[in-house]
């Protein structure tokens, strides 16, 4: 299972919220690239980085950030936030993004995602399922649809998707434990790779995830606080 810790950014800096709300933010480093660092120096070598900044304003904001990660460290980066054209998209991958996030596009304009699972391919794209009361939330998670999360899946399942972050919002940043009944659902039902995000507060919750069988753990707060240490994830690196 894939050890991917997450870096939030906004104006720049390092930063991570609860349960997506923008008035609960905390900064933990004014410069990600030294957070980087760190989790290469350990070994980890994959890392998930959003520009909140970009899924507040529809539109890429923190590219900089995202080549200066990816210029900086040989980090398997997966980007996203605001990318919703095909120029986004573009910046993204010059940017240095080896994969990126779909999730509010994926909702608004399905038919435009499936041209970009041809076109660049499924080992590209990953479909951003966030949900709460497992109903889709677009736009920096400000905005809800009616779409069922397990449908969502199973119609990107469709048309090529192979590789799905959910992050349950009621969870994201609580540091109160995963969504296991969820993702294990969510594995029952579709024949996805699932890398779950939101809620880990402990190493026990990671390894609960591999136990489900999800293909990977994006890990924020539980590190910067502390509870998880780079030294207990090593067992999985």
């Amino acid at each position: 299972m894939k050890i991917i810790p997450a870096i939030d950014i906004i104006d720049g800096k390092c930063v991570r919220l609860s349960k997506g709300d923008y008035n609960t933010k905390k900064i933990y480093n004014e410069n990600p690239l030294e957070i980087a660092k760190e989790f290469e120096d350990c070994g980890i070598r994959f890392l998930h980085v959003v520009d909140l900044d970009g899924a507040k304003s529809k539109h890429i904001v923190n590219q900089k950030v995202l080549e200066t990660l990816a210029s900086k460290t040989s980090l398997h980066i997966d980007f996203g936030g605001g990318l919703k054209s095909e120029k986004d998209i573009e910046t993204a991958f010059n940017c240095g993004a080896k994969q990126i996030t779909i999730g509010s596009i994926a909702v608004q304009n399905p038919e435009f995602c499936f041209q970009l699972i041809k076109k660049y391919g499924a080992e590209k794209i990953i479909l951003g399922a966030d949900c709460e009361n497992k109903k889709i939330k677009t736009s920096g998670w400000l905005e809800e649809s009616n779409q069922d999360v397990i449908d969502f899946i199973l119609n990107y399942q469709k048309n090529g998707i192979k590789n799905v972050i959910c992050t349950d919002i009621s969870k994201d940043g609580m540091l109160q434990g995963a969504s296991e009944d969820l993702y294990a659902e969510i594995l029952d039902k579709t024949n996805t790779k699932l890398i779950a995000s939101g809620g880990i507060s402990c190493i026990e919750d990671v390894c609960k995830m591999k136990e489900i069988g999800c293909s990977g753990t994006i890990i924020g707060k539980a590190i910067y606080e502390g509870n998880i240490s780079l030294k207990q994830l090593e067992s999985f690196i």
